[in-house]
């Protein structure tokens, strides 16, 4: 099973998967590659950070499952190499969304949202991302959470992580009793 955790930046995607790979051994978050630079404070192994050339290149050998460009950097999926005794976590963005339920049409699609603009724009700030972005990011979380909607993705209203992380768990607990 494909497990696709979307929605804008600073929304808490990232809090939210790491507790649940954390909490459940039978799932495997995929690292996107970015050509954006480390924020300040960030895990390395956060994504893997590459140039735009060495991104293109694996762009158009066929190597990711999804890849966006979002702010002016490039973004994007390697297929999962989980095995099949893992359901695959993906991170991203809801453009990448898209593209996963056009090739993966069973994955399953929470659509993370926050619980206001004003928390967003905090949580950006929090995690270092520079006023500017900030500013663009929140601009732009309406028009990704209308096309999340439009997915029929799941929505969950991340205002209490341990609340969230919980009713996640039950989706993905649920679509594995299929």
């Amino acid at each position: 099973m494909i497990v696709v955790v979307c929605g804008p930046g600073g929304v808490g995607k990232g809090t939210v998967v790491a507790r649940l790979v954390a909490e459940d051994p039978r799932l495997w978050l995929s690292r996107s590659w970015t050509t954006r630079a480390p924020r300040p404070g960030e895990a390395a192994d956060a994504y893997t950070f590459v140039d735009r050339p060495t991104f293109e290149a694996h762009a158009a050998s066929g190597g990711f499952l999804e890849h966006a460009d979002f702010l002016g950097n490039l973004y994007g999926t390697p297929w999962p190499e989980a095995g099949d005794d893992h359901d695959v976590v993906l991170e991203i963005d809801v453009q990448g969304a898209e593209q996963v339920l056009e090739r993966e049409p069973a994955a399953l699609v929470v659509l993370l949202e926050p619980p206001s603009r004003q928390v967003q724009a905090d949580r950006l700030r929090g995690r270092g991302d520079p006023p500017d972005q900030v500013a663009e990011r929140v601009a732009v979380a309406e028009q990704e959470l209308e096309r999340g909607r439009a997915l029929g993705a799941v929505r969950v209203v991340n205002d209490d992580l341990d609340d969230t992380v919980a009713e996640v768990r039950d989706l993905i607990e649920a679509r594995r009793s299929w």
